[in-house]
């Protein structure tokens, strides 16, 4: 303000009327009164600990809008709290149940039963397609025994799951492992190879007597690998004719919608079934190193903490260290792990089968409620978040 704009203001006398004293006071006795007794409006981080089964309420809510039958068990392992949506529901595992051949596998190491450093060729007939690495490799690879644990985990070889799951005694083997060492709601329903032989059966019920082998060259064959080439010699003569048989447009067809359909809606076709909750059991014994030797448990830590897969799913919003083992179909986006939230561990086992829209949709709200999880344990401030991929 200029000082030639400047306002003088003189001091005047007040007289105060004694009546308008009294009014005034008591107005602001009633006030402070009322403020006393009012509730306080506090930010959500500052609030009280959230009452008992509000986490509960939490993933009901968001399980509510997912599209796909879910089921979720979640732990602290720090507190004890837990909450469950349909974690005693059967699940379609896809891959989640390569966990219990790690497990199994590692105990056997503790045993002298197995040998991490010994080396297993890799040949034709050991190839399994889908996922993993392995078989993209030359024949006769030599990896070592925790070369395939670590490929089975990290890129859910099947390559490697096959060879493991003979050196743990196979399916029945690990089955009743499971039971005895008080798993009784999770196992293993077949080996990779037969499910996928039993939709192939689809186009011709004389494919259910295929071998491993002749199952996995028909599955290249089908899907344009070149690595059929390996297998062209098994599929001479009478034989060709299964090869355009599996490449027909109107089959393949067939074999697609078997793939999205089958392993949700009839456990025949099924890899592994399993709860929310004892697969959560499992995973909180990994973690706290009570189902085989420190140095066992810390090395499954270590190759669940190096997973390729799933980066879309629980680890997807969080800026946090996360160990983890997903599942797969064209309609399963399971992700089951260890969060290394600040407030201690959180267990998330969390299984959707029969996704009904893209599965990237899916996986971002898998992200989403891993997040909100994390939240509610160590608060929204606390739980910094990676910016949605692009």
């Amino acid at each position: 303000m200029r000082e030639r704009d400047a306002v003088v203001v003189r001091p005047t006398a007040v007289l105060i009327n004694p009546h308008f004293m009294r009014v005034t006071a008591a107005r602001t006795l009633l006030t402070a009164l009322a403020l006393a007794v009012a509730p306080l409006s506090v930010p959500a981080q500052s609030a009280a600990p959230p009452a008992a089964g509000s986490l509960t309420r939490l993933l009901e809510t968001e399980l509510a809008r997912f599209p796909a039958r879910t089921g979720v068990y979640v732990k602290h392992l720090t507190t004890g709290e837990e909450a469950t949506v349909r974690a005693d529901d059967a699940f379609s595992s896809a891959s989640v149940i390569k966990l219990t051949i790690l497990v199994r596998a590692f105990q056997l190491v503790d045993q002298g039963k197995l040998n991490l450093a010994e080396r297993v060729e890799i040949r034709r007939a050991d190839l399994r397609d889908g996922s993993g690495v392995l078989q993209y490799h030359d024949l006769g690879q030599t990896p070592t025994i925790k070369d395939l644990l670590t490929e089975m985990v990290i890129t859910s070889d099947n390559v490697a799951t096959d060879q493991l799951l003979t050196r743990v005694g196979g399916v029945d083997s690990l089955n009743a492992w499971l039971v005895g060492a008080g798993f009784p709601h999770l196992s293993m329903v077949a080996r990779g190879h037969v499910y996928r032989r039993k939709i192939l059966a689809l186009v011709n019920p004389a494919f259910d007597a295929l071998s491993a082998e002749e199952t996995t060259g028909l599955q290249y064959a089908q899907q344009g690998d070149p690595l059929f080439e390996l297998y062209a010699p098994l599929f001479m003569g009478e034989r060709a004719k299964w090869v355009d048989m599996v490449r027909d447009p109107a089959n393949k067809k067939i074999l697609a919608d078997g793939r999205a359909r089958l392993p949700v809606v009839d456990r025949a076709y099924w890899l592994g079934d399993m709860t929310p909750r004892e697969t959560g059991r499992l995973l909180e014994a990994i973690e706290r190193g009570t189902i085989a030797s420190p140095a066992s448990t810390a090395l499954m830590r270590t190759m669940l903490r190096r997973q390729q897969a799933g980066a879309r799913r629980i680890p997807h919003y969080l800026d946090l260290p996360v160990a983890h083992k997903t599942g797969d179909s064209p309609v399963i986006a399971n992700d089951v792990g260890m969060v290394y939230a600040r407030s201690g561990t959180v267990i998330i086992a969390f299984f959707a089968n029969g996704v009904t829209t893209q599965i990237g949709e899916a996986e971002d709200l898998i992200g989403a409620l891993a997040r909100r999880i994390v939240e509610y344990f160590d608060g929204a401030a606390a739980a910094p978040a990676r910016p949605p991929a692009p």
